[in-house]
């Protein structure tokens, strides 16, 4: 492995703002200082201008593998991901055949151990009864990032709706919990008495899947660990009324109850239907944008803990899409029942958040602190989400004075669409380090050494 030496970079770590050197040795970060020199033989990065951040770290992605790969796969989707400054990611259980055995689950880290350019660790599934196969993941605290619940119906047949279930797992369960929170009967009596009433478009998904919706479950999870004690993670939290159940009167390493945003719900309102469509279709639903502000107020303020994508990529045929002959993005058939919900974005989501430190939204540290040092800690990740001396060289480079525009030519999803085509964005990631590994450079992805399982520190 290639020992570097990264120069003169704009470093971004804990909060601070600082010029220093950095040396990668085997993997891990030997030494930060002000000035490095060094006889050993080192590849010299100019990092002069640059943000230097700590990789980040996605919570929360559905990469496809096994079942159904024509949306995209672990090899597809990681190497977008180190292309974003992704370089480590927690993947979900809704595969086919879903992660609901210890066999099935280790069969997806053979398979990342093979193909995924990123750091890895997968989810253990849950159902209405596999409790004692969800029991073994106790056994596996140091190696896995924890277990998957559906409260709510998404893409694949994974949800637990039995109030004994739920009580079993949660009384058992001695890992963190993650839990998709959508109450299921409500979802479907607003369906019903919607149908009756007219012809669906996108824009009633947020009125189907509504703040009631999701607040109704997001409680009732909560109510389920505190009365067992439970590590409890609430993913993708969308409307203000979900904010009052989360605290910032405690720091993030004493909270046993956490919760997560996705780049998608702070940056997309009910507006944007009228244009995106199906296109942006996705569970739970973007909603109107009062929900929008008070999501940006609770992350700043600490209620929310973390920034995640929830990279969900399907093909462009099950968003009722097609290309032009110009390469736009039409719709041909916009069926809201049949449109699969769900949006690839682990390519922009960084660049995403570093547009709205440009425009004065969020501070970049702050955006660091979310993206990487929190979903570290809240995960208890072993060597990871920090630039510090003996960590992993997880390291991406921020180019402040270069713009990136994607279009489809650029873009690394399998499914080769992005609800962002045609935006240009200020800054560009010009460098990934994964592992000490340059996987990522100036749009170039080297594949040839392969991401490690995530540890814990448990």
């Amino acid at each position: 492995m290639n020992t570097y030496l990264i120069k003169n970079g704009y470093i971004i770590n804990e909060g601070r703002k600082y010029y220093a050197d950095l040396l990668l040795k085997d993997g891990r970060i030997e030494k930060i200082a002000p000035q490095i020199n060094t006889k050993l033989a080192v590849k010299e990065i100019n990092a002069e201008g640059n943000f230097v951040l700590p990789g980040c770290i996605d919570d929360q992605v559905h990469f496809r593998e096994p079942g159904l790969t024509h949306k995209g796969n672990l090899a597809s989707e990681s190497k977008a991901a180190v292309a974003g400054g992704i370089t480590s990611f927690m993947e979900m259980p809704n595969t086919n055949p879903p992660a609901l055995t210890q066999a099935l689950l280790e069969e997806k880290y053979q398979i990342a151990q093979q193909q995924a350019i990123a750091n890895y660790s997968f989810f253990m599934g849950t159902s209405n009864d596999n409790y004692d196969e969800v029991m073994k993941t106790n056994e596996k605290k140091k190696n896995i990032c924890g277990i998957k619940i559906f409260m709510g119906s998404s893409t694949g047949n994974l949800l637990v709706d039995n109030p004994l279930a739920l009580e079993k797992i949660f009384g058992g369960c001695e890992v963190l919990i993650a839990t998709h929170c959508e109450e299921e009967k409500m979802i479907q009596a607003n369906l019903k008495a919607l149908q009756q009433q007219k012809t669906l478009t996108a824009a009633d998904h947020p009125i189907i899947r509504n703040d009631e919706v999701c607040f109704e479950s997001s409680w009732k999870a909560i109510q389920y660990a505190q009365k067992h004690g439970s590590r409890l993670h609430i993913l993708h939290i969308t409307t203000a009324k979900e904010l009052q159940l989360f605290t910032n009167l405690i720091p993030l390493k004493d909270k046993n109850i956490t919760a997560e945003v996705c780049v998608h719900h702070l940056h997309f309102t009910a507006n944007d239907y009228d244009r995106l469509g199906n296109l942006i279709k996705c569970n739970p639903a973007i909603k109107a944008p009062n929900n929008k502000q008070a999501l940006w107020e609770a992350l700043l303020d600490n209620r929310l803990d973390v920034i995640a994508t929830d990279h969900a990529p399907h093909t462009l045929a099950e968003k009722g899409f097609v290309r032009d002959i110009n390469g736009k993005l039409v719709c041909n058939n916009p069926d809201y029942l049949h449109a699969h919900a769900g949006l690839p974005l682990v390519q922009h989501s960084l660049l995403l958040m570093l547009q709205y430190v440009q425009n004065g939204s969020i501070s970049i540290e702050k955006m660091v602190e979310k993206m990487s040092h929190a979903v570290a800690d809240c995960f208890q990740i072993k060597d990871r989400g920090y630039l510090r001396e003996g960590y992993f060289a997880d390291i991406v480079l921020v180019n402040q004075q270069q713009t990136t525009t994607v279009i489809p030519e650029n873009i690394l999803y399998k499914c080769n669409w992005s609800p962002f085509e045609g935006t240009t964005f200020p800054m560009t990631i010009e460098k990934t380090f994964v592992n000490g590994h340059l996987a990522y450079a100036n749009g170039v992805v080297d594949a040839s050494v392969k991401g490690k399982r995530l540890e814990f520190n448990r």
